[in-house]
């Protein structure tokens, strides 16, 4: 398999590399020690380059998914 395939919009080898290491990181037990740290940067020194961050993020961004605040009826 050629090294540099170009698989277009949709990749489905890197979605699916993605699917597998996001769940083996859930899986793995260490998402609340990520949390904890995540918050304390945000506490501590690197909170102005964390929001630096977030807002270039942002700048380019079409706007927020409207299905992240749908409410669901179950």
């Amino acid at each position: 398999m050629d090294k540099w395939k170009n698989q277009g919009e949709g990749d489905k080898e890197s979605a699916r590399k993605y699917n597998e290491a996001t769940e083996a990181f859930a899986k793995s037990g260490k998402v609340d020690k990520a949390a904890k740290d995540a918050e304390k940067a945000l506490d501590g020194s690197e909170h102005d380059e964390l929001l630096k961050a977030e807002q270039a993020g942002k700048a380019r961004s079409k706007g927020e998914d409207p299905l992240l605040n749908k409410k669901t009826t179950d």
